[in-house]
């Protein structure tokens, strides 16, 4: 099992930046794939960035690409966000998901561990 724990979401101007933090626990998080979703009050959980167990392979969500940044940290067992240029609808609560064979998947059903959420806020 893993647990997770997000860290770095706060509120910020419009093109502003901001790097969100995931740490997990265990000894087993090199074999995960890890992703980043976000989710608005009474919307779906949306994709935003996945990378893969070994860091090789990443996808974005169209909306975030050239702006946003995924990358890990296997020996910290830590995955990072680094959002750039943010823009007002990039609020929302952003969570940190794991799965064992998610591969660079974007649906959050192969995503079996979730963090808590941080909030980001961009204002205009």
């Amino acid at each position: 099992q893993v647990q997770l724990v997000e860290s770095g979401g706060g509120l910020v101007q419009a093109g502003g930046s901001l790097r969100l933090s995931c740490a997990a626990s265990g000894r087993t998080f090199s074999s995960y794939d890890m992703g980043w979703f976000r989710q608005l009050p009474g919307k779906e959980r949306e994709f935003v960035a996945t990378i893969n167990s070994n860091g090789g392979r990443t996808r974005y969500v169209d909306s975030v690409k050239g702006r946003f940044t995924i990358s890990r940290d296997n020996a910290k067992n830590t995955v990072y966000l680094q959002m750039n240029s943010l823009k007002p609808e990039d609020t929302a609560v952003y969570y940190c998901a794991a799965g064992r064979y998610a591969g660079v998947g974007i649906n959050r059903y192969e995503y079996a561990y979730w963090g808590q959420g941080t909030q980001v806020t961009v204002s205009s």
